[in-house]
């Protein structure tokens, strides 16, 4: 059976929760392999909204597996808190419904301190970074310092790790507060590692060797979902560099940040808004500074999950959509929030740029370019109908069916997954990707 990755084609919150949530009836498991508690998956189930950070959105169905990978860091505090929110509503009612793998990274209370007096410093050339640690958890990480979830479990070495890392953590606290003319908050090894080693205990019942799980999972021919976080936009190295995230989005991080091989994987779903938004910094091409971005943000509620930040609009880019189906190898689209586009008049595509007088079909390498580029739209007919009743493709308007096959004709892949409204049932879904 098919095991299949989900990605995000544009900057992040393109609504793979959703997606994520709709195909996990079809999947045993599902496995979140990147990111951690600065991405937020909305989901809509029954008229109920739930936003999860770290768990994956497949914790919503019955007798399913979630699967937190080694590739997430983990604010332990905030996955307790999710879990005893979804354990109030009636889900996650054994510990075999979730999976935690030992080898992913802690974020401790340094990581978030670094993060925002890191962001201050900067001042106008601020990344937008959430604060939430996740960047200095992946730097301790790669950096061969980090502490992981195995040593939450044994409060000796964690003692241990923390008083290795401590002295070096205040005093680049001491150095940044000062620039911000502020006192360096208390940090105490000892009651880090009380708070730490307790919420360790309420994770215990779900730590394990996550690859050794899913390799059986595969041997047993189990079908697994993959979900990522952000989008192909913000990664660390295919990403609009230095105005990413701290990890690799992109499909082939399916494979690493669960512990299983590339030969695991059979298809890649692309996700992407029918129109483009962004947060943070960072060029936006197609970025709509007008009052038809404030009726997207406002029709769309393009506001942050995890922040509450609103989001850039603007619109689709093909450019974008293109590059995002080399680096991941997408084998198909999922194309949501097309019911937000309902009542304009006149719709634009971007399907090249225009960069020192030359048209430009691929999208720059250097951001410095990027910001430089001039869109080049083509202009489609809108629709005014409503889409929120519409459970199959000939139900769509004929301007509606005219921009998504448009829409496939740019980036070359089908659109196989259409999204006319936030709940799970507002969704017409064309191809399987589960069914070969």
């Amino acid at each position: 059976m098919p095991n299949v990755v989900v990605v995000g084609a544009q900057w992040g919150d393109e609504g793979k929760g959703k997606v994520v949530d709709l195909l996990t009836e079809h999947a045993q498991v599902v496995v979140r392999f990147q990111g951690g508690n600065n991405a937020g998956h909305t989901l809509v189930v029954g008229g109920q909204k739930t936003v999860l950070h770290l768990i994956p959105s497949g914790i919503l169905h019955p007798g399913k597996t979630c699967v937190i990978g080694n590739g997430v860091v983990v604010d332990p505090a905030v996955l307790v808190g999710e879990m005893d929110a979804l354990k109030a509503r009636g889900f996650l009612k054994e510990a075999s419904h979730l999976l935690i793998s030992d080898n992913a990274h802690v974020i401790f209370p340094w990581h978030k301190l670094l993060d925002t007096y890191r962001e201050k410093a900067r001042g106008g050339s601020a990344i937008g970074t959430t604060g939430r640690g996740i960047g200095p958890a992946y730097e301790d990480k790669v950096a061969r310092r980090g502490i992981r979830v195995r040593d939450l479990l044994q409060p000796e070495r964690l003692r241990k790790r923390i008083d290795e890392r401590l002295p070096l953590v205040l005093e680049e606290l001491r150095e940044l507060c000062q620039k911000a003319g502020e006192p360096v908050p208390p940090l105490d090894a000892a009651q880090l590692q009380e708070e730490f080693s307790s919420l360790g205990e309420k994770l215990r019942p779900h730590v394990g060797d996550a690859s050794l799980f899913l390799a059986s999972q595969v041997a047993r021919g189990a079908r697994i979902l993959f979900e990522g976080a952000q989008g192909t936009l913000l990664d660390v190295d295919h990403g609009t560099y230095p105005y990413v995230t701290s990890s690799n989005c992109v499909a082939g991080n399916a494979a690493v940040g669960s512990g299983l091989g590339p030969t695991a994987i059979d298809k890649v779903m692309g996700i992407s808004k029918a129109y483009t938004t962004r947060v943070g910094g960072g060029p936006f091409p197609t970025e709509l500074s007008d009052t038809l971005g404030e009726q997207l943000r406002r029709v769309g509620d393009e506001f942050g999950a995890t922040t509450g930040r609103p989001r850039r609009c603007g619109w689709l880019d093909g450019v974008v959509l293109r590059y995002a189906v080399r680096v991941n190898g997408l084998s198909s689209l999922a194309l949501t929030k097309l019911d937000v586009l309902s009542g304009i008049k006149t719709l634009q595509l971007c399907n090249a740029y225009e960069l020192d007088g030359q048209r430009i079909s691929e999208l720059p390498g250097d951001y410095e370019d990027l910001g430089r580029v001039k869109p080049v739209y083509e202009t489609l007919p809108g629709w005014e109908e409503k889409l929120t009743g519409v459970r199959t493709f000939d139900e769509l308007p004929e301007s509606a069916k005219r921009y998504v096959r448009r829409v496939e004709e740019i980036s070359g892949v089908p659109v196989t997954c259409i999204s006319v409204g936030a709940d799970r049932g507002e969704t017409v879904l064309l191809q399987n990707p589960f069914r070969s």
